[in-house]
């Protein structure tokens, strides 16, 4: 039997059926799936749990830490070309290697080492990040592109955001689009300052599973990988969206992305 909505849904402007697919399977992606809920399976303890491993004093060390990585991170990642790979190895297995090796000598060190760590796992996840920019047919030469790879840190799933933080795929976006609306290097620091208070809230979580040295090496490893499938998919399903925007127009791409998400309430109501 074919879904009967509401009468009050908007009616999206027409996709190609391709297009339609591609787009709800990045909506699913961007709205439904949840690093929080990913982490938490995996390091078999409730969310809230990892978070109070932490001492007190982390979350101001952390702030800190994750501004300067990211700043690292987009001069490292973007210049030393995104995606690319030695002879016979794919870039896929290269990022996870490097991701693995750089969680597990991180975490085992406690949390001084993943904090030392943090510049290098995140430099390894934006060269992921920007292979999937590449692949959409960004060019990773311009520093917009660069901008919309750290966008994606910003865009954490359900589970994660503050509540004094707009939420939703959208909203995000529009919310960051303030910080660099001509690219301008003199709003460079609040763009980075806007991506990190969104992604402090992961790391959190990352550092509370590295919390203790030793165990926490196996568990670093583990959580890198993690991070990076979770970004790398985050990444997909964003530049998809923005490719369907290059091709179909942003306005038809938005109509359709939300009648995509009111179905998907109204299912799961």
């Amino acid at each position: 039997m074919t879904e009967t909505l509401p009468a009050s849904l908007p009616v999206p402007l027409p996709l190609p059926a391709e297009a339609e697919a591609e787009l709800a399977e990045a909506r699913r992606v961007l709205d439904e799936t949840s690093l929080a809920a990913r982490l938490a399976q995996l390091a078999g303890t409730p969310v809230e749990a990892l978070r109070r491993r932490l001492p007190g004093f982390a979350q101001g060390m952390v702030d800190g830490a994750v501004r300067r990585a990211l700043s690292t991170a987009l001069n490292t990642a973007m210049r030393s070309g995104p995606g690319r790979a030695p002879p016979g190895i794919s870039s896929d297995w290269l990022h996870r290697g490097l991701a693995a090796a750089s969680g597990a000598a991180g975490g085992a060190f406690g949390l001084p080492g993943t904090l030392l760590e943090l510049p290098v796992s995140t430099t390894i996840l934006l060269r992921q990040i920007g292979a999937e920019a590449a692949a959409a047919g960004e060019d990773t030469r311009l520093p917009e592109t660069g901008a919309e790879c750290l966008k994606v840190f910003a865009l954490s799933g359900p589970g994660l955001a503050d509540d004094a933080t707009e939420t939703g795929y959208f909203a995000t976006r529009l919310a960051l689009a303030q910080f660099l609306p001509n690219m301008s290097a003199a709003l460079l620091p609040g763009f980075i300052g806007a991506i990190a208070a969104r992604f402090t809230g992961p790391l959190m979580i990352k550092l509370g599973a590295q919390a203790a040295p030793v165990v926490g090496a196996a568990a670093g490893a583990a959580v890198n990988l993690a991070f990076l499938q979770h970004f790398r998919e985050l990444a997909r399903a964003h530049f998809t969206v923005r490719r369907l925007e290059r091709e179909h127009g942003a306005d038809a791409v938005r109509a359709a992305y939300e009648v995509l998400a009111a179905r998907a309430r109204h299912r799961a109501a």
